[in-house]
């Protein structure tokens, strides 16, 4: 109370900052027997004294600021006036029956403005007197707002009155058709249907998108009835609201005639300027099909941007493929059109129909580089064993790279083709490094005595290349059957190939007894990216006959070799390894000190935590220091929940 009474002392003095300071004050103390003073500094020139006024009474809220607020109403301060409009209708719902009275003003202002209050109380008592206002009140634009309001409310309880406000003047429809399309009362729909008979071409427009927005069925017959007395842009308007409110999939459900007289229309509204009446059009001639429809939906997707209208163009796609296989997309296919071939292709990629890859395949030669790409890696998704001829020819007549690759992922992994593996081994030799890649996953895919038998003459290759494709081979092809190849390959001149051989046997773990001897030699290798993968297996197959390995890489001469094998001891939480790895705290270089770090949070124990908190005293860069603490946290975490 005292402080109240400070701030009220203080909201009378003639300074506008002190003003400011003590309005903010009255509003952070919710002081009730401020808010006459604070409704009167809204008229203030002082931007700064305004704000903190508007705030404070939006803060102290209740009955006695709409009091204080509502005189404000009739200033002719306008910048006043808007921030008492404002007021009011954030706190409208404390307090209806204090604006109620408002809405029978002899002001017909007033009466605008109490009927836009009221649409934001939340409250249904304001409804009947919005309608009241709606159906009798002499100006026009206390009715719109009446209308805006019960639209802003949305009770299914004002629907009667709204209905009946069609009958009034045209801009009064205008607000009650936006209100009765979010009231969304099947109980409207007839008095829409009804009013069409005499609004203008622009109230009927609105009208019938209302409908569509309702979605109410039983708008679907009253809407048929009326295309055929319509003008062209109300008639695709409707096609608009019906496929809207029925989807393209219960189109369906129409009668034979009614269907086919829809379609007509349909087709009609795919000319119209509105893009969102085209999609309709597209969406509902997507179920009831047919030629014409097929080859207007085509032209349209023909004229559209690939980057701009993306969404839109993968829409009309899935239209023509549900509309199907028609002889309008075939000719598509083989259009002069570079963009219309392109949807005709991409339509038929996902058009359930087994001519397709047919379909496809006789279009393919007669077509540019960039199409032939497509169509080919469309076919690799859809062609089946009857393709085989085409993918062969393929290979033997194409150049491009991307169209090699499809050819060879079909002929490969999809059909597991034996005779095609001598036109793939040819691929291993191809300029281009990722056409290879194709071909070798081709070949061992398809596996079997022949592909075994080219690659052994690959691994007694006197070229790097054809040896380091044969040891991966063998590594995909099954271990037992080219374990000694494998063996002999870690012993190869060129590291990589050493690398893939090891990598090769990775799928071994089960069995150390074969591959541990092996990763041991590997750890003296000459190239530390061999040493490395080694490193990595022995992460993978962990298990206690790893663990001196392990130890002895953190003496390797590279930097990169010590920190996988921390990362290997500190995952498996080797408490054995903790002497070895508290050394490398002082390691120069400070990657290794920050893994030596984490490792040794990750293992945990009584000599690791010594260890970090002795790092932890000293004075380093703030990336070592974050490490630090938390891989004491993580310590102290795993000993708490032993």
């Amino acid at each position: 109370m005292q402080e109240c009474k400070s701030i009220i002392e203080r909201l009378r003095i003639d300074d506008n900052e002190v003003l400011r300071e003590a309005a903010f004050e009255a509003g952070e103390a919710r002081c009730e027997e401020a808010v006459p003073l604070l409704a009167g500094l809204l008229q203030s020139s002082n931007l700064g004294v305004q704000e903190a006024a508007d705030r404070a009474l939006r803060s102290i809220g209740g009955r006695s600021v709409i009091q204080a607020a509502i005189p404000l109403l009739r200033v002719d301060d306008a910048p006043a006036r808007n921030l008492a409009m404002d007021i009011l209708r954030a706190l409208a719902a404390q307090d209806v029956a204090s604006l109620i009275p408002l809405i029978r003003d002899t002001d017909p202002d007033i009466r605008i403005f109490a009927a836009d209050i009221l649409g934001a109380t939340d409250n249904p008592a304001a409804v009947p007197v919005l309608c009241e206002a709606l159906l009798k009140d002499p100006e026009v634009n206390v009715r719109y707002q009446a209308a805006v309001s019960l639209g802003a409310l949305a009770r299914p309880e004002a629907a009667p009155c709204l209905n009946k406000a069609m009958e009034d003047e045209e801009w009064v429809q205008y607000s009650v058709i936006e209100a009765l399309s979010k009231i969304k009362q099947s109980s409207s729909v007839g008095a829409l249907v009804k009013a069409m008979s005499h609004t203008s071409d622009l109230v009927t427009s609105m009208i019938i998108d209302a409908l569509g927005e309702m979605g109410n069925v039983k708008a679907v017959p009253m809407l048929l009835k009326r295309l055929e007395e319509s003008p062209t842009a109300l008639r695709n308007k409707i096609v608009k609201a019906v496929v809207r409110i029925l989807g393209g999939k219960s189109l369906q459900l129409l009668s034979p005639d009614e269907r086919e007289n829809l379609k007509v229309y349909m087709l009609v509204a795919l000319e119209d300027e509105d893009l969102e009446v085209q999609d309709a059009a597209i969406q509902g001639l997507a179920f009831a099909g047919g030629e014409r429809a097929s080859e207007a939906v085509l032209k349209i997707a023909s004229r559209l941007d690939a980057d701009q209208d993306q969404e839109r163009l993968q829409q009309i796609v899935r239209a023509l493929a549900q509309i199907g296989l028609t002889s309008a997309l075939r000719s598509g296919l083989l259009s002069d059109n570079p963009d219309e071939a392109r949807v005709a292709v991409l339509s038929l990629a996902i058009v359930d129909d087994p001519s397709v890859p047919q379909v496809l395949i006789d279009a393919f030669w007669k077509h540019s580089r960039d199409l032939q790409r497509l169509i080919i890696e469309t076919l690799s998704k859809v062609a089946g064993p009857s393709s085989k001829a085409f993918f062969l020819d393929v290979l033997d007549r194409h150049e491009d790279g991307k169209v090699l690759k499809s050819a060879a992922y079909v002929l490969g992994q999809k059909l597991h083709l034996e005779d095609a593996a001598d036109k793939l081994f040819a691929l291993l030799e191809h300029k281009y490094d990722d056409v290879k890649e194709a071909g070798l996953e081709a070949c061992i895919a398809i596996g079997g005595p022949h592909v075994n038998a080219r690659f052994q003459e690959f691994y007694a290759s006197a070229e790097p290349m054809k040896r380091l494709m044969a040891v991966y081979a063998f590594g995909r092809m099954g271990l037992a059957e080219h374990w000694e190849s494998l063996k002999k390959a870690l012993h190869d001149e060129v590291p990589d190939i050493r690398k893939v051989a090891l990598e090769a046997i990775a799928g071994m773990c089960w069995e150390s007894d074969a591959w541990l001897p092996l990763l041991e030699d590997r750890l003296r290798d000459e190239s530390r990216d061999v040493r490395l993968t080694a490193i990595d297996l022995m992460g993978r197959c962990y298990g206690r006959e790893v663990i001196p390995f392990l130890l002895t890489a953190l003496d390797d001469e590279d930097d990169w070799v010590k920190v996988r094998a921390l990362d290997a001891l500190g995952a498996h939480q080797e408490r054995e390894a903790v002497p070895r790895v508290v050394p490398l705290l002082q390691h120069a270089n400070r990657l290794v000190v920050i893994k030596a770090v984490e490792a040794l949070g990750n293992i945990g124990g009584t000599s690791a935590f010594r260890a970090l908190l002795d790092i932890s005293t000293s004075e380093d860069e703030p990336e070592l220091q974050q490490a630090v603490e938390a891989s004491i946290a993580k310590v102290q975490e795993a000993h708490e929940g032993e």
